[in-house]
């Protein structure tokens, strides 16, 4: 592995080492697309192991602010996503497909049962 490609692997691992970002991934992975409250939602339901129902306004605020402050423009430096804040809209970009096999292996082994258990990535 030259130094290049192992820089690559050390970035993907350290993106993917937080679960805040894994998640907005799964989410995506089999839309290509989603609308930021959505992916609020349902990280936060993954985070809490709670049904989406179940997870209050501040819940929802608090991830709000830590994706659109720290995980998301995280994803975009690296051409994961693209996503524009004012209509709330995030797409997966072109260096997703290089993160998508490492992405499954966390998939794998996630503690949360819906998720390990979903389809596999597109």
């Amino acid at each position: 592995m030259n130094h290049s490609s192992a820089a690559r692997m050390e970035a993907a691992c350290s993106l993917l080492a937080e679960s805040e970002r894994r998640y907005v991934l799964y989410q995506l992975a089999n839309r290509e697309q989603g609308h930021i409250e959505d992916l609020v939602t349902q990280v936060a339901a993954w985070k809490r192991e709670e049904p989406a129902e179940a997870i209050d306004r501040e819940t929802r605020q608090y991830v709000y602010v830590s994706l659109v402050h720290n995980h998301l423009p995280r994803l975009a430096d690296y051409d994961i996503v693209d996503y524009d804040l004012r209509s709330g809209d995030i797409v997966l970009d072109h260096g997703f497909d290089d993160i998508k096999p490492l992405l499954e292996q966390f998939r794998q082994t996630e503690a949360v049962s819906e998720i390990r258990t979903g389809p596999a990535l597109r």
